[in-house]
């Protein structure tokens, strides 16, 4: 607990930075329904788009500093539905999320609409952007477990800590590390990004040293002391210091960053850390919900069993 309430104390001035946005967003992300009764300022609106910003901005009393951008809406094949991207912005940050509106303009919603004649997981799995990304485990292992995570995120280095434990066990998972680094509210998530994404161009095995010894070290580094402790990983990874300085002020190694970050964007993860184990969603460092994803995928490996003959 202790571990937990320091880092969380060492960064409140930053989240309350930071507090307007995320207030925003749980807003955004609890709303389900348009209310039955016309609003004044809702039914005058003209289109869909400025219907769902006057609604939004009635309910939740959202100021003129907080910009609602509704994009044009979509037909969700035969649902019924139209889709609506949005986005969120406010001066300590924004953030884009989908919610769905009925064609009669009455209902709101917002959550995960599945079209049961499609493999949601098939289409996970082919947004996650895997190459150059580093692997531990078989390469070939059948069971892939994604993770998206912040070298400074606490619950991260618990899932660090899972993963040792899960890997020795299960010879028939990998996995896959991309950076989604929360630089509003983690001020040195980004330089130790930037460290392991360096360690993973010199050797991609040293990569998995330096994210041990990042996760190991978390509690001894602060924005202050980040660039010296990455330069000191290094060293004790074996990597060629000259080398590892020019990559991590290098504009290729800040655009491979940015590409992952972008890759989670795209997958709507919202936090870290957020696995996906082929392909299903887990937003948690417990390794119990992890193993149950493995297990039952194990299982479907297993030659199906045949009714004997009589």
């Amino acid at each position: 607990m202790n571990m937990y309430s320091n880092a969380i104390n060492s960064r409140t001035s930053v989240k309350n930075t930071c507090k307007l946005a995320l207030l925003v967003l749980s807003l955004l992300a609890a709303a389900t329904t348009m209310a039955q009764q016309p609003i004044p300022s809702v039914a005058s609106a003209a289109t869909p788009q400025k219907k769902v910003e006057a609604f939004l901005r009635y309910y939740f009393a959202l100021g003129p500093d907080v910009e609602i951008v509704v994009g044009a809406p979509t037909e969700m094949g035969t649902s019924g539905l139209l889709e609506l991207p949005i986005e969120v912005k406010s001066p300590e940050g924004s953030d884009k999320l989908k919610m769905y509106l009925t064609k009669d303009g009455h209902y709101l919603m917002r959550g995960e609409l599945t079209d049961l004649a499609t493999d949601p997981l098939a289409e996970t799995v082919s947004k996650i952007q895997t190459a150059n990304a580093p692997v531990l485990g078989n390469p070939k292992a059948p069971i892939t477990l994604v993770e998206f995570s912040d070298f400074e995120c606490p619950v991260c280095r618990g899932l660090h800590d899972a993963l040792r434990g899960l890997l020795p066990k299960y010879p028939h998972f990998k996995v896959i590390f991309k950076d989604f680094p929360l630089d509003t509210i983690h001020p040195w998530a980004r330089t130790a990004a930037l460290a392991g994404r360096c360690a993973y161009h010199q050797d991609p095995k040293a990569f998995w040293k330096v994210y041990d010894l990042i996760y190991d070290n978390q509690d001894l580094i602060s924005a202050s002391t980040a660039w010296d402790k990455m330069l000191d990983f290094a060293a004790r990874s074996g990597l060629n210091a000259d080398a590892f300085k020019s990559c991590m002020a290098s504009p290729q190694a800040a655009a491979e960053l940015d590409a992952s970050f972008a890759n989670g964007q795209l997958l709507e993860v919202r936090s870290t850390p957020t696995i996906f184990v082929n392909g299903r969603r887990i937003s948690t460092a417990d390794p119990h919900a992890i193993e149950q994803y493995i297990d039952f995928e194990l299982a479907q490996l297993l030659p199906a069993k045949t009714t004997p003959k009589k």
